[in-house]
C-alpha cells in the first residue's frame, strides 16, 4: 500500500479564502453602495410599521438570549 503525501504546493483554505476576498471585494463594496440607501418612497406607517418589527425582533432576541441564559446557568 502507498503512502499519502501532499502536495507541498498546495494551498491552505484561508490562502484561497483570502483570494476569494481581495478578487470580490469591490464587487460587494459596489453592492453596498448601490443598495445603502432605499429606493423606494416610503410612507409614514410604512416606518411606523418598520420601526415596531424593528423592536420585535430585538425583543425576540433578548428573550433568546435570557432564556439560553438562564438554561445554562442551573
Amino acid at each position: 500500500m502507498e503512502k499519502f503525501e501532499p502536495d507541498i504546493k498546495s494551498e491552505s483554505s484561508e490562502g484561497r479564502s483570502d483570494r476569494f476576498l481581495a478578487r470580490h471585494l469591490s464587487k460587494f463594496t459596489e453592492i453596498n453602495k448601490k443598495y445603502a440607501k432605499p429606493h423606494i418612497r416610503m410612507t409614514p406607517m410604512v416606518r411606523i410599521a418598520l420601526l415596531g418589527l424593528r423592536i420585535y425582533l430585538i425583543v425576540l432576541v433578548l428573550v433568546l438570549v435570557y432564556k439560553f441564559y438562564t438554561l445554562i446557568r442551573v
